[in-house]
């Protein structure tokens, strides 16, 4: 029976970031071999996971970052079972690495089968399933390329924004920032009227005559008025249009401009838990 120390279990719980006790019981039941105690880990991991593949994870971390030139961003959530578990620093810290590691590829299936201190981001998913005893997996993945990319996570880790300028100019950073805190606040569905779905506009159409039919609006007049209420809704939930939560008086597009004649918003990414 080898002896276990209190250093092989540190080294291994630093490796893992499985619990003192998992860590020892994994380095007794294997005998001391530091690989199987890992390898016993994982396989708890995929125990744990298997049991747990009907629960819904909806809760976790969503996380937002940029690379150093500030021309493409990623935003990802990591999801959890619990609330608990979500706000955990170490569980936050890891949805930061992998965000981190996201910048690197273009897909989730890509960031899942990349390295992460030696296994697959898939396999340390696992593993953390194990370690925690929560579903754990990748939700959210969007990435976003601009002139300047900018980024925002909403207290608490709940909403995260990728928001992407025309131009990397004086004053950039801030501009980014508010925009991407606009679309966290109010969730626009499109950047502006482009975006937005034929299908939704249709329906949007519809539904305004028929109220303004049940207000008793001559049928000739429908077309006219439904388009006003449509400049209404393109308002309400395209960004660009939307009034600045910052200062009502303009919309985003205007104080994008305030900030430099020729900036304008290229794109904004906008994930969020629950």
């Amino acid at each position: 029976m080898a002896t276990i120390t209190a250093a092989d279990v540190n080294k291994l719980r630093t490796a893992t970031g499985a619990g003192m006790m998992d860590c020892k019981k994994a380095l007794v039941e294997a005998d001391g071999d530091f690989d199987l105690a890992i390898e016993n880990l994982r396989k708890k991991g995929q125990k744990v996971a298997a049991n747990r593949s009907d629960r819904e994870s909806t809760e976790g971390a969503a996380i937002a970052v940029v690379n150093a030139d500030k021309t493409a961003g990623v935003v990802i959530t990591l999801n959890c079972e619990t609330d608990f578990v979500g706000k955990n620093e170490t569980f936050v810290k890891l949805a930061t690495d992998l965000a981190n590691q996201a910048l690197n590829y273009a897909t989730k299936e890509e960031l899942l089968a990349s390295d992460f201190n030696g296994i697959t981001v898939a396999d340390k998913l696992i593993e953390q399933t194990g370690v925690i005893g929560e579903k754990i997996e990748i939700g959210s993945f969007e990435k976003l390329e601009g002139a300047f990319v900018g980024s925002y996570i909403h207290a608490g880790n709940k909403i995260a924004v990728l928001t992407s300028l025309s131009a990397n100019v004086e004053g950039a950073e801030e501009a980014a920032r508010n925009v991407s805190m606009q679309a966290a606040a109010m969730n626009p569905i499109a950047l502006n009227e482009a975006g937005v779905d034929a299908a939704i506009i249709e329906k949007e159409i519809e539904i305004a005559k028929e109220q303004l039919r049940a207000e008793g609006k001559p049928e000739a007049m429908l077309d006219n008025i439904s388009k006003g209420k449509i400049q209404r809704f393109y308002k309400d939930n395209t960004l660009v249009n939307q009034d600045f939560i910052k200062d009502g008086s303009m919309n985003v597009a205007a104080y994008v401009k305030s900030v430099n004649a020729d900036l304008t918003v290229t794109g904004f990414k906008r994930v969020a838990l629950g």
